[in-house]
């Protein structure tokens, strides 16, 4: 009777201890299966949110006379590869799709910049056949009054006697830098002058004559 319960009993704690095996196994098939669950959830979610995120922005990156900029698709296509292979994450080792999504966001903002540089520079190129002169609000003041006063001398019919003189020898230097801004700017063959140094020293001398010359009269 003892052997028999003795007996019973090894088997008791054999099936006892096959039942913790199994339990064990079963623990770590399932974590094992959450986990894999959990990584594909996460890889899918982040393919959506590149594909969203490409959907908003893929405008902004094609260049004019591109569909997409080269190194953007290349960047596309080594995220596809990345996300078709099965790797294990590790906390030491980047995952190699991140690394693609850096390189996919560097090349989508270098794509981005050539755009847009592209189009801020045909936006300052004037159009065909204009020519783009910058000057600063002093000159542009200058350029007005020199303008006003040439065209009432220029009309027959203009008899005023009114009299605009430079106020000093900055304020003649400022006119004259003018007036050079817009005869550099003319095309040569336009010109109706053949040499722009000669026009140049013209007004040079005008000024220095009148406001070297004028003092020593005055003070003679």
């Amino acid at each position: 009777m003892l052997e028999l319960l003795r007996q019973w009993g090894l088997v008791v704690v054999e099936i006892l201890w096959l039942l913790i095996g199994l339990n064990v196994a079963l623990f770590f098939a399932a974590f094992s299966c959450a986990r894999s669950f959990f990584e594909k959830g996460r890889r899918r979610g982040m393919e959506e949110a590149t594909r969203e995120l490409t959907r908003g922005i893929k405008s902004h990156c094609e260049l004019e006379g591109q569909a997409m900029a080269e190194r953007v698709s290349i960047a596309f296509k080594r995220l596809k590869e990345a996300s078709s292979r099965d790797w294990k994450p590790g906390s030491s080792q980047t995952e190699p799709y991140h690394a693609q999504l850096w390189v996919l966001g560097d090349a989508m903002g270098e794509a981005c910049w050539i755009k847009g540089h592209a189009a801020g520079v045909r936006r300052k190129t004037p159009a065909a056949g204009k020519v783009r002169v910058d000057f600063s609000p002093s000159e542009l003041l200058q350029l007005s009054w020199l303008a006003h006063v040439g065209f009432q001398h220029m009309m027959p019919n203009y008899r005023g006697f009114e009299l605009h003189r430079f106020s000093g020898f900055d304020d003649a230097q400022e006119g004259a830098s003018a007036v050079g801004k817009i005869e550099s700017a003319i095309p040569a063959k336009e010109r109706p002058f053949p040499d722009l140094s000669a026009q140049v020293k013209s007004r040079q001398k005008l000024i220095a004559d009148w406001w070297q010359v004028a003092p020593n009269q005055l003070s003679a």
